[in-house]
């Protein structure tokens, strides 16, 4: 399968779940590592732009295509699974503390979680310290200029 991940070049490599420990985010709480995947280009795309305005958008973004093996465990949760509000922003308590007890379980590498920027897609968050994290593999790394239309 493979994945996608809209970011800064600076903050690309190496993989880890660092950038989400710092402040933390829709599925964990701030000191917990998390890299956070999306199923496909468009909505790695969403999912940074309902954080940006025009005056914002970073010029040294990049699309990273990273392969996830066949053989990579998976959880998966549906929304009719989820708390009423868990889309909400700001974030609830209710689904960090999901991503939280995914990440102490370690039962999975993988937790695919519903978007809640594009109904019907999902993303996926990958457990850095899971031992079938390493199997993940960068396949491309291209330059992302947002198209300016998006922001008027």
């Amino acid at each position: 399968m493979e994945a996608f991940r809209l970011v800064r070049k600076k903050y690309a490599m190496p993989l880890s779940g660092k950038g989400a420990a710092l402040k933390g985010g829709r599925w964990n709480f701030a000191g917990s590592e998390l890299l956070y995947l999306a199923s496909n280009r468009s909505l790695a795309m969403a999912e940074v732009a309902v954080h940006l305005t025009l005056a914002t958008i970073p010029t040294d973004l990049v699309m990273m295509t990273i392969s996830i093996p066949g053989n990579v465990s998976i959880e998966v949760i549906n929304a009719s699974e989820l708390p009423t509000g868990w889309n909400s922003f700001p974030y609830v308590e209710a689904t960090r503390a999901i991503g939280d007890a995914f990440l102490l379980n370690g039962r999975a590498c993988i937790l695919k979680v519903p978007s809640a920027v594009t109904k019907g897609d999902y993303n996926l968050l990958a457990n850095p310290h899971h031992n079938e994290f390493k199997g993940l593999k960068v396949l491309s790394m291209e330059a992302f200029p947002f198209d300016g239309r998006i922001f008027k």
